[in-house]
């Protein structure tokens, strides 16, 4: 509890005015108190990190033409393997027809030949053709199988180009530009769309160097950004293997779920669990008090009050973590604003493990 103005503690000691005979009584107060006790909290490292795509590609041309269509615009979702643009497809599905008419007449050519080649091969076993039309037929069958494999070469390479002259997309995404439009003549590789995967989102985030070893795969982590009240939830998919020599921090990624709210380039704010079962030394957020800095807690000493100077660590769910200045089991004041040091104090209300630490140090 933050007591900023507030009454300070103060030592009881013996005024300096001559007007004064005698020391001023201060009055007994009746005070609650709870014991710091070991609690399980989420140890955390909070960072901050940009939200990028998952996959981001810009989807070009693979084979020369005018533009005849473009099936897709700005903001348009696909899906992967639907077509988003059609180059020339007229002249390409000609093309893959005439090679495939080539083929066709390639191995009727071919069978021709083999069945030339058997004949003449009867023939000369009765001694009626002769060695060099034998030859002659081998040579011809040979060369008819050549052009077989050319001509189905070549008719890959057609279909090849009529599938390419239909643009497809690689990966279900969002365009997120329309590059080339409709009759504009495109070279090899010329853009057309960009297109973006935003579900899940790719976070790019930092970790000081300090932090770096408690960093883990699958370790969850905890996501806000600016202007939504929402909290994401990812993992932690990849960690760099070497830690940036320029910064020294380590370059780190998790990916996020996109119901639909994030949008890629967004600034993000990450908390990553690297720990939900940490015990630590803890005590009510009311008992403590912060000024000018300075962080105290009033513990009661031999019925008075007496202050302490704590260090504070996380907080969870209306606790404080104290990395030093208590232990386990002491007693601590709840709201002390406006105690004095050495003032008496009457206990009207404890929790039960002070009540019973109480009762066993009686007995």
């Amino acid at each position: 509890m933050s007591v900023a103005g507030a009454v300070l503690l103060t030592s009881c000691g013996k005024s300096n005015s001559p007007q004064s005979g005698a020391n001023k009584t201060v009055p007994a107060r009746e005070v609650r108190v709870a014991h710091a006790e070991a609690r399980s909290m989420e140890r955390v490292i909070y960072v901050v990190g940009t939200l990028a795509p998952q996959n981001e590609a810009i989807i070009a041309a693979q084979v020369a033409g005018q533009l005849g269509k473009n099936l897709v615009d700005l903001g348009d979702e696909v899906k992967a393997g639907q077509e988003i643009a059609l180059i020339d497809t007229t002249s390409y599905e000609a093309l893959a027809a005439a090679s495939a008419a080539n083929l066709a007449r390639a191995k009727a050519s071919a069978a021709n030949a083999v069945q030339n080649l058997k004949r003449i091969e009867d023939l000369q076993r009765e001694k009626i053709a002769s060695a060099s039309d034998l030859d002659a037929a081998v040579a011809e069958a040979a060369r008819t199988q050549a052009e077989v494999k050319a001509a189905e070469a070549n008719n890959a390479v057609a279909r090849l180009n009529l599938e390419r002259s239909r643009v497809k997309a690689p990966f279900d995404g969002t365009v997120a530009a329309r590059i080339a439009s409709p009759g504009d003549y495109l070279a090899v590789g010329a853009p057309i769309v960009r297109l973006v995967q935003t579900d899940p989102l790719r976070l790019q985030l930092e970790v000081p160097e300090r932090e770096s070893l408690a960093i883990r795969l699958g370790q969850s982590v905890r996501i806000t950004v600016e202007g939504d009240t929402n909290i994401y939830r990812g993992q932690l998919s990849r960690i760099a293997p070497a830690i940036r020599s320029s910064s020294r921090m380590l370059p780190v990624e998790a990916d996020v779920p996109n119901p639909g709210g994030l949008r890629a380039g967004l600034f993000a704010r990450a908390a990553i669990i690297v720990s939900d079962r940490d015990p630590v030394i803890s005590i009510p957020a009311d008992a403590l008090i912060t000024f000018a800095g300075l962080e105290k807690v009033v513990l009661i000493d031999d019925g008075k009050a007496a202050e302490r100077n704590v260090t504070t660590g996380r907080r969870d769910s209306g606790w404080v973590e104290i990395v030093s200045g208590l232990n386990a089991g002491d007693a601590v004041v709840l709201d002390p604003a406006g105690i004095r040091t050495g003032q008496p104090l009457i206990v009207t209300e404890a929790a039960p493990n002070a009540l019973t630490a109480q009762t066993n140090a009686a007995n």
